[in-house]
C-alpha cells in the first residue's frame, strides 16, 4: 500500500509514512502533541481524571492535526485536499485500519466511549469552510460557522463522559460558540494575515467601521464602539451556557468553569487594552491561570460542599 500524502511532511514536520504504530504508541504520540502545544489551559489537566486523559489527547490531537491542515498551508487548494484525505483517513475509525497514530487513538477512543463519527467530520468541514469563506455578512452565517468549528468539540467532551441529552447540548453549544467568538475577538489581527474578517460585515457597518479600515488595522472609535457590542453580545452567550456546571457531576464542573472563566477573561483583557486588538492580543499568563483555577475550585467547593452543610 502506498503510504497517504497525509503522512508526509507538513507544517507539523512530522513524516510517519513508513511506521506502523501500535495502540500505545498512538496514545503516547497524541499525548506528546497535546502537550508541546500551548493553549489556554492545559489539556488533560489535573481536573480530569487520570483515565479519562489519553482520549481527551486523542481528540485533542484530532483537532490540532485538523487545524494546521486546515491554517497551516499556505495553499489554501492543497490544504482542502489533505482534509479530504484526512477526512477519509476518519471514515477508516469505523470498522477498519487507519495508519495514522491519532486516528488509531481516535478509534479505540471512539469504540470504547461509543462516539460517532458525526462530530468529527463537522470539525472537519470547517476547515474546509476556512479554505473558501473569509467574510461572513451576518451573525446569522457566523454562527453556522460556530456551529461546526467550535460546538462539535463541546458535544465529543459531553458524550465522552456519558452525558448525550439536548439540554446540555444546548448549554454546551452556548458556550463553545461563545468561546469561538472570544478567540476571533482576539486574534483579528492574527486572523487578518490570513485574509480572514470573522466580524460579521452588518456589524461593522452599523458602527460605520469599513473593511478596508480593517484590512489596513485601523484603531478608531468606531472599532471601539464595535468591538464592544461584540463582547457584550459574547457574554451574554457565555451567561446562556453557564448553567451547564451545575447539571453535570464531579470535577469535570471544575473543567467546564474553568475554560467560560478563561473566555471571560479574555474578553475582559481586550476591553483592558482598551479593545486595541491590533497591537494587543489579550492572553493568559502562566499566573493568571493559576489564580483563575485556585477562583474556579473554590466556586466549585462552595456550590458542591459548603452550602449543603
Amino acid at each position: 500500500m502506498n503510504p497517504s500524502p497525509i503522512f508526509l511532511n507538513t507544517s507539523l514536520g512530522v513524516d510517519d509514512s513508513h511506521k506502523t504504530f501500535s495502540l500505545d504508541e498512538a496514545f503516547q504520540y497524541c499525548e506528546k502533541m497535546a502537550r508541546s502545544h500551548y493553549e489556554n489551559f492545559t489539556v488533560g489537566s489535573y481536573l480530569i481524571p487520570k483515565k479519562m486523559r489519553p482520549h481527551l489527547y486523542a481528540i485533542y490531537a484530532f483537532c490540532r492535526w485538523s487545524d494546521d491542515l486546515g491554517d497551516e498551508i499556505s495553499d489554501s487548494q492543497k490544504s482542502f485536499e489533505l482534509l479530504d484525505l484526512w477526512s477519509q483517513e476518519l471514515r477508516t475509525c469505523l470498522g477498519g485500519k487507519p495508519q495514522h497514530p491519532v486516528m488509531i487513538a481516535l478509534q479505540e477512543t471512539m469504540t470504547q466511549h461509543h462516539l460517532p463519527i458525526e462530530p468529527f467530520q463537522d470539525l472537519i468541514k470547517a476547515f474546509k469552510m476556512d479554505q473558501v469563506v473569509h467574510r461572513y455578512k451576518n451573525l446569522e452565517e457566523l454562527l453556522y460557522y460556530c456551529r461546526y468549528s467550535a460546538n462539535p468539540v463541546g458535544r465529543i467532551f459531553l458524550m465522552l463522559f456519558g452525558y448525550r441529552d439536548e439540554e446540555r447540548f444546548a448549554l454546551s453549544d452556548a458556550t463553545c460558540t461563545a468561546l469561538q467568538l472570544a478567540n476571533f475577538w482576539q486574534d483579528v489581527a492574527v486572523d487578518l494575515s490570513k485574509g480572514r474578517i470573522y466580524i460579521p460585515l452588518e456589524d461593522m457597518y452599523h458602527f460605520s467601521y469599513s473593511e478596508k479600515e480593517c484590512l489596513e488595522k485601523k484603531f478608531n472609535p468606531s472599532f471601539v464602539e464595535l468591538m464592544k457590542f461584540e463582547i457584550e453580545r459574547t457574554r451574554k452567550l457565555f451567561s446562556q451556557g453557564l448553567p451547564l456546571v451545575t447539571k453535570i457531576k464531579g470535577r469535570l464542573q471544575l473543567d467546564i468553569e474553568l475554560f467560560s472563566r478563561g473566555g471571560l477573561e479574555i474578553l475582559k483583557g481586550i476591553e483592558k487594552n482598551n479593545y486595541n486588538v491590533f497591537q494587543n492580543r489579550p492572553v493568559l499568563s502562566k499566573h493568571h491561570k493559576i489564580r483563575l483555577g485556585m477562583s474556579t475550585t473554590l466556586h466549585f467547593l462552595k456550590r458542591n460542599f459548603f452550602v449543603t452543610i
